[in-house]
């Protein structure tokens, strides 16, 4: 059973959509083994997104995750993180598929509504980086 990381972002936590992102999930067999919401710290962000440290987006990336609360969840499911990024579209909410969480919910490639881990790897990362192995269930 595969675990993954979603992080609503702070643009589609501001929009209420919380509940019909985190029901897209479920609806399409993933579960939530764990959610919170929380609001990231600076340092916080400049840690959880470390290796774009150097890119130039970086600063803008931080001050937008910072901006206001997220939802981080822990999905599970059978290729839970590959279900994730086809439900989530692409990155640029234009050239995301119609009915995506992005095409549906993102304003910009910036405020693009949600973050899904790009591997196994990163997700067992990301996951440890918001929640104690007693919090997910």
């Amino acid at each position: 059973m595969e675990q993954t990381l979603s992080i609503i972002k702070p643009d589609a936590v501001a929009k209420n959509v919380v509940g019909k992102i985190l029901d897209r999930f479920e609806s399409n067999g993933l579960r939530i083994a764990a959610t919170k919401k929380v609001q990231l710290s600076k340092a916080d962000a400049e840690a959880f997104y470390a290796v774009h440290a150097e890119r130039p987006f970086f600063g803008e990336l931080v001050d937008f995750m910072i901006s206001g609360p997220v939802v981080v969840s822990v999905l599970e499911g059978e290729d839970a993180m590959a279900k994730n990024r086809d439900l989530m579209g692409a990155t640029n909410p234009k050239e995301a598929a119609a009915g995506t969480i992005r095409a549906d919910f993102a304003e910009s490639i910036d405020a693009n509504a949600v973050h899904g881990s790009d591997s196994l790897e990163n997700a067992a990362i990301e996951i440890k980086f918001f929640f104690s192995d007693r919090e997910i269930c």
